[in-house]
């Protein structure tokens, strides 16, 4: 296999700025911001004209930065600030584009920002109409019922001609928040009285919050508190909302991160991070507040003996630096604050829950390396037997691999480090010790990684031969192979469960492994995410990753879109409409080359799989677990954001209550079904699961008990494992001979 000269990644990650801004604009409200008079530095400027080149001449599509694509760019620009079409009006849209649409993209490629700038600055101008008017509005009486209707998704709709039109919109909207958190502190004051009943159902955790605002009070806090936020965005972050946008206009995944979000990317791919060693949340009792979740065991803040677990962020002084309030601070904020560079200090101002602020103390942690062991491959062995077919129980090993990770960085300073084909290829030995069965190779929402890696890993499965063909942007084909002589790790049975979040490289691995009928994929139909990007670390500012390349199967169809299709179907719990690459924007499409030549290590005929999918089918329809979630896609279904909601807290409680109802009735029929209590009513089940998973989430990942809703996808995966015979292909001698 030939080295790269650069690390790719096939992570399905994008995250941008304008999105956390303001994904919806009913959900935020926002007042002065500091971008007003923002100059660009000389180092943004570069790092625009750095970022315009690379799409202009790099991109997989060949596309150069014209007129056209620039003004494909301010579209997507202002859709991006505004996805839901409610703080533009049509007369903003329409002067920005007769501005600025013939030269968007010149602009970019000579680092001038200003456009975006002002369009940015148009953007705060009329969310802050919108703030003032909830503030001013959200003082009055407001009736909540009546004969109005709303329509939440407002994507595929037209911008407001008028401020009228607009603000009509917004009264709505707010009334509609009003009455979602009406009915939320119902729901929530019933869960607490049940708390105080039955003391023994809260597992010795304070769950009651006896929250006495009104909803009015809720709401403008809510929306005070992302003001607040938004004062603290600072300039790079606002030309990453312009520069990522300019990249997703190309293709879904090519992105542009600032500093803050560079730091994420690299830790997602890594699995390390130079920081404390604290998990963080916000505080169920008061959002404003961040609250400590765990402490990882040894590290730097275990280590002090003066940070506990429920501790309260009130204080950060990083580096030195005065002590900042960060009550209110979103945890992305906190985390941003916390993290710096290993050997460096950070002084956390803390305080126990339910304590006066005067009880607050310092500690000063220093900063380390921390690995995040528990994100790593995981294996096991369950135990599954088929009623009347198996004597005894067989013993089915579980591979859980959450992403193809590797500290590329450390590899090439020469450092020990991590990386999932190391970790994978002690699991698979420890495995092979066990004398399993049959594999689970369990690829649920596995987002991708390293090419390398992924390549490393289907070289244990996989005899010998090519294994993924890339085309870069010229056409020019490359094809990675294993050529390890034909040295398997593993040559037992297997098979591979993905859904729909599983993404790039895992697409990658389940398609060569299904191409060569090593095993079969069971599940749903995958991301559809079939390229591959170069992740830049040159820029002035910040990183990238840009899309240059495209991967195929060895059969030569890609699984750009389309995804890998899975031999036997399983219940999908995600939403196709809203969910995967076929809903994005700006998804490239699916297309062949020619096939790879390669020898398949077996084959499922067509007569096999339509048995297994039947059998299948039928357990599925008898399993509570399945039949539970197959349920619950059903009630997803009753609310449609796209069609008018009625406007009328009566209304809504009784849809509420009906949604209510039928969860509840899958729930008791599913425990009864398995020989447990049902639920008396809505409030008892919802209390309980509070403190279910408010118990669960302080616990470490690797202790946590498997849910039966995700464990009964591998028991089914392993009973069609063990039902199924590949039919073995003949060599050519033996096919004459035959």
């Amino acid at each position: 296999m030939k080295k790269q000269p650069a690390q790719w990644l096939l992570s399905a990650v994008s995250v941008g700025i304008a999105g956390i801004i303001l994904t919806q604009s009913y959900s935020t409200a926002v007042a002065e911001t500091s971008t007003e008079g923002f100059v660009p530095t000389p180092e943004q400027k570069v790092t625009t004209r750095q970022v315009a080149a690379l799409l202009d001449r790099s991109h997989y599509l060949n596309q150069p930065l014209d007129s056209n694509m620039g003004s494909e760019i301010l579209s997507m620009y202002i859709d991006s600030l505004d996805p839901n079409h409610t703080l533009f009006l049509q007369s903003d849209v329409d002067e920005f584009k007769k501005k600025y649409a013939d030269e968007f993209g010149a602009r970019l490629k000579r680092g001038d920002l200003s456009a975006g700038v002002e369009i940015f600055e148009r953007y705060r101008k009329r969310s802050s109409e919108y703030f003032a008017m909830a503030s001013k509005m959200l003082k009055t009486d407001i009736d909540l019922t009546g004969d109005e209707t709303i329509v939440l998704d407002r994507e595929n709709l037209g911008h407001f001609k008028t401020k009228k039109e607009q603000r009509d919109y917004w009264t709505r909207q707010l009334k509609f928040q009003l009455i979602s958190i009406t009915l939320g502190q119902e729901d929530e004051k019933a869960k607490e009285q049940v708390f105080l009943n039955n003391p023994d159902i809260t597992r010795g955790q304070d769950l009651v919050r006896d929250d006495k605002r009104t909803p009015s009070e809720i709401l403008l806090k809510r929306l005070t508190r992302q003001q607040e936020q938004f004062k603290r965005l600072k300039d790079d972050e606002v030309m990453e909302t312009i520069l990522n946008t300019a990249m997703l206009t190309y293709d879904p995944h090519s992105n542009y991160y600032a500093p803050i979000q560079a730091t994420e990317l690299q830790i997602q791919s890594s699995l390390q991070l130079e920081g404390i060693g604290v998990s963080i949340r916000p505080d169920r009792k008061n959002p404003d507040y961040t609250r400590i979740v765990t402490l990882v065991d040894g590290g730097p803040a275990a280590k002090t003996g003066q940070i506990k677990p429920n501790d309260l962020i009130v204080g950060i002084a990083k580096d030195g630096k005065n002590m900042t309030d960060v009550v209110g601070w979103s945890t992305r904020e906190i985390v941003s604050l916390i993290r710096g560079k290993r050997g460096t200090s950070v002084t956390l101002k803390l305080r126990q829950p339910n304590t006066p602020d005067s009880s607050a103390r310092t500690v000063t942690v220093v900063r380390d390396i921390i690995q995040q062991e528990e994100s790593g491959v995981k294996q096991r062995v369950v135990e599954v037997q088929r009623p009347n077919i198996d004597k005894t129980a067989k013993r089915i090993g579980v591979l859980e691999i959450p992403s193809f990770y590797l500290n590329y960085r450390a590899r090439r300073n020469g450092e020990d480090y991590r990386s999932v084909s190391i970790d994978t290829e002690k699991a698979l030995k420890a495995l092979n010790k066990e004398n399993i069965d049959g594999l689970v190779v369990d690829l649920r929402n596995n987002p991708g990684g390293s090419l390398d890696e992924v390549a490393k890993m289907l070289g244990f499965f996989i005899k010998s031969g090519p294994l993924v063909q890339i085309r870069d942007n010229r056409g020019n084909i490359q094809v990675y192979r294993d050529n390890d002589g034909g040295e398997q790790l593993y040559d037992g049975k297997m098979v591979v469960l993905t859904n729909l979040a599983s993404a790039s490289a895992s697409e990658i691995f389940a398609a060569a492994i299904q191409d060569y009928g090593r095993g079969l994929v069971v599940g749903s139909t995958t991301t559809g995410k079939g390229s591959a990007q170069i992740q830049l670390d040159s820029l002035a500012l910040g990183t990238a990753t840009l899309t240059q390349r495209k991967f195929y199967r060895v059969t030569g169809g890609s699984t750009q879109n389309k995804g890998v299709v899975p031999d036997i179907e399983l219940v999908n719990i995600y939403d196709d409409a809203t969910f995967g690459e076929r809903a994005q924007k700006k998804a490239l499409p699916w297309d062949t080359i020619k096939t790879a030549p390669y020898k398949p290590e077996g084959k499922f005929s067509s007569d096999t799989l339509a048995t297994l999918n039947q059998q299948s089918k039928i357990r599925q329809q008898q399993n509570p677990q399945f039949v539970y979630l197959s349920t619950l896609n059903d009630i997803r279904d009753i609310e449609d954001e796209k069609k008018p909601i009625r406007l009328d807290i009566n209304s809504r409680r009784a849809k509420m209550q009906l949604i209510e109802k039928r969860s509840l009735e899958a729930e008791n029929k599913r425990l009864i079904a398995t020989g447990e209590k049902p639920y008396s009513d809505w409030n008892t089940y919802q209390a309980a699961m509070d403190a279910k998973f408010e118990e669960r989430s302080q616990m470490k990942a690797n202790e946590r008990p498997e849910l039966p809703e995700d464990e009964v996808f591998i028991n089914e995966a392993a009973y069609i494992m063990l039902s199924a015979e590949p039919k073995q292909l003949l060599s050519p001698k033996e096919a004459l001979e035959k």
